[in-house]
């Protein structure tokens, strides 16, 4: 059984990252990588070289990992056309991260089926969306007599990557890098094409930052006493990271309860919540376990940045 890796970004401007680092722990144990760069979603995954080959090499029980669905599929065809030739070939597919992260996205059955055709419904929605938005807004750019950015530095089709892209997740540091150009650039491409509402002495204080310092505003890392029940539970899974956090923190002892002291990202404490809501419920123990768990994350105070 192996652990086969899919990539995928949807320009020659764009990089694989943020992928990488969620396969990161995949990648340094020696799984194969297959990749689709420069690649639209809108080309149905079964027609991707990258991912023809993948298929090719599977074997009947590897497990496909993706860093997010959007990878391999973003509409409701795509996974029609995928899913019974997972099944068919007895291969799992698996999102390493996220709220679909303990589901196998290839099992043969109805909720699954149904979980996976919404959340294809949803991605394609989301890729028409931002494409029709970019559209309208560098055409209300464009009609106000607003130049879209230098046109020594960019072309047309270049501020509708960069604004599509912008709007995917990535940070303006990250583009500039990508293009070549000083951040302000983008910014000042950004809002040509009406991209960032983002206030002018926010964008000031932004821009004096690195991207890890971005993140970490995005992001927060944040300390949280999981309880024994919830640890051992998560433990077990396959989320890496929220075992590796779990490992590296600190053992409370409490009466002859435990819990452990886990410092990580905001995101990551909710990620274990929604793995782990599921079986905990199925007992008292486990249900008080959760709650308290959940009410520990709730109830975080994180300052403000600024």
């Amino acid at each position: 059984m192996t652990d086969r890796l899919y990539l995928r970004h949807s320009t020659d401007k764009q990089t694989d990252a943020r992928q990488r680092h969620s396969l990161a722990a995949l990648i340094a144990a020696g799984a194969p990588v297959y990749e689709d760069p420069a690649t639209s979603s809108r080309v149905l995954s079964l027609h991707r070289p990258g991912f023809k080959q993948l298929l090719e090499e599977a074997g009947v029980g590897d497990t496909i990992r993706i860093a997010d669905a959007a990878r391999l599929f973003r509409s409701v065809a795509d996974v029609l056309a995928l899913r019974p030739v997972l099944i068919r070939r007895g291969l799992h597919l698996r999102v390493e991260s996220g709220l679909l992260s303990g589901i196998d996205l290839a099992a043969d059955d109805s909720g699954t089926k149904m979980i996976i055709q919404v959340l294809a419904a949803v991605l394609e929605f989301q890729r028409d969306l931002i494409s029709e938005n970019t559209k309208e807004g560098v055409a209300t750019a464009e009609a106000a007599g607003k130049n879209l950015g230098r046109p020594a530095a960019f072309e047309p089709q270049e501020i509708v990557e960069i604004v599509e892209a912008y709007r995917e997740g990535a940070t303006v540091k990250g583009l500039a890098r990508q293009y070549r150009v000083d951040p302000k650039t983008i910014r000042r491409a950004l809002d040509s094409a009406g991209a960032r509402e983002v206030p002018d002495d926010l964008g000031v204080l932004l821009g004096d930052l690195d991207d890890d310092q971005e993140q970490e505003l995005a992001d927060p890392t944040v300390s949280v006493d999981v309880p024994g029940l919830v640890v051992e539970h998560l433990l077990t899974g396959e989320d890496v990271k929220i075992r590796e956090s779990l490992r590296d923190g600190r053992t409370i002892r409490r009466g002859q309860g435990y819990s452990v002291r886990v410092t990580a990202p905001l995101s990551l404490h909710q990620a274990m919540i929604e793995q782990s809501s599921a079986a905990l419920m199925q007992s008292p123990a486990g249900r008080k376990a959760h709650r308290l768990h959940s009410n520990r994350v709730v109830a975080l105070r994180v300052p403000p940045p600024f």
